[in-house]
């Protein structure tokens, strides 16, 4: 635990974790910070994160420029007095670039077994094809077929196969090579909002998690933030399909969804861990083009190729020949 400061040690009984950073449609940020202030954790440790951020940018507050910050990653710890179990959460505002990932994790995971916690669960987001309004299933994956087993009288789905990324499943898969289990919550989210805020798929993490820890947790502010959301993108999908010009209802075609989909883009920017992913896949294609094909695929997965396409290309361009 080279970078973690402890700044208490809080004695706990029998701890999980909790790990989460921000993703696709911020479930699991969401969700975790959401447990966190309503549980009232206290804040114990802290990862000192220069070692495995680079700033991309600054922010800019009335024309001023402001110092570059590092993404911060906390630990909290919550007493459960009412369940078996006390509970461990770690944030952070990001995810660290692809070549310090393992580092970070194993990090994660030292704190972990410091504090002898036999799972860690982390949250992620699973998109498909649903509509944004209709409430969000949860598919899970273990690192072992017997923890699948106890989830069997929730309302739960198996992920059969495919690939959790970043650090929702790379810090499973440290975990497990230390010997602590490990689940990740994926809660189902529309394939066209992507880029914006799920509450609902948070609030469908947050009621399995608050099932199998044995705790009680209210998710009424959480749903009412999950109705206004919603009500944003019927207002954008109700102008598409009626503009003050045309009176009569149609269907939504290709282009209007192209539409829909910029705009719902535009009331949230992309999370600032996707945007680093994104800037070290360029890099790293600039020096072994075979990463251009994971770089396509996270520029499809957030729906922003169009945007990066240029550069994109450039990369297959041969550089000019010298002349001698």
């Amino acid at each position: 635990m080279k970078s973690i400061q402890i700044k208490r040690r809080p004695r706990l009984k029998d701890p999980v974790m909790i790990a989460a950073w921000p993703g696709m449609g911020d479930v699991a940020l969401k969700a975790a910070l959401y447990l966190k202030d309503k549980l009232g954790a206290v804040e114990f440790a802290e990862i000192s994160s220069e070692e495995y951020f680079h700033p991309s940018g600054v922010w800019i507050d009335n024309s001023i420029i402001s110092v570059p910050q590092h993404p911060t990653g906390k630990f909290y710890f919550y007493k459960n007095t009412a369940g078996s179990r006390d509970i461990i959460i770690f944030i952070s505002d990001a995810q660290p670039f692809i070549d310090k990932g393992y580092e970070y994790a194993r990090e994660i995971v030292d704190l972990a077994l410091s504090f002898k916690v036999k799972i860690i669960y982390t949250f992620a987001a699973m998109p498909l094809p649903i509509e944004h309004t209709q409430m969000p299933q949860v598919y899970a994956a273990a690192t072992k077929k017997e923890i699948l087993d106890t989830f069997s009288k929730m309302d739960l789905k198996l992920m059969p196969t495919g690939q959790i990324s970043g650090l929702n499943g790379l810090v499973l898969g440290v975990a497990k090579d230390h010997g602590i289990e490990g689940v990740c919550l994926l809660g189902e989210i529309s394939l066209y909002t992507i880029q914006i805020e799920n509450p609902l798929a948070s609030i469908a993490v947050l009621s399995i998690i608050a099932k199998i820890l044995d705790i009680n947790l209210d998710l009424s502010d959480l749903q009412k933030y999950a109705d206004q959301i919603n009500r944003e993108i019927e207002h954008l999908i109700e102008y598409l399909k009626n503009p003050p010009e045309e009176q009569e209802e149609r269907p939504i075609d290709q282009s209007e969804i192209d539409i829909l989909k910029k705009g719902l883009a535009d009331l949230s920017s992309l999370p600032d861990s996707a945007k680093m992913r994104i800037e070290e896949l360029f890099r790293l294609a600039k020096k072994d083009l075979s990463r251009a094909i994971e770089l396509k695929r996270e520029l499809d997965k957030w729906n922003i190729y169009e945007q990066y396409e240029d550069s994109f290309l450039d990369l297959f361009k041969k550089p000019p020949k010298k002349n001698n």
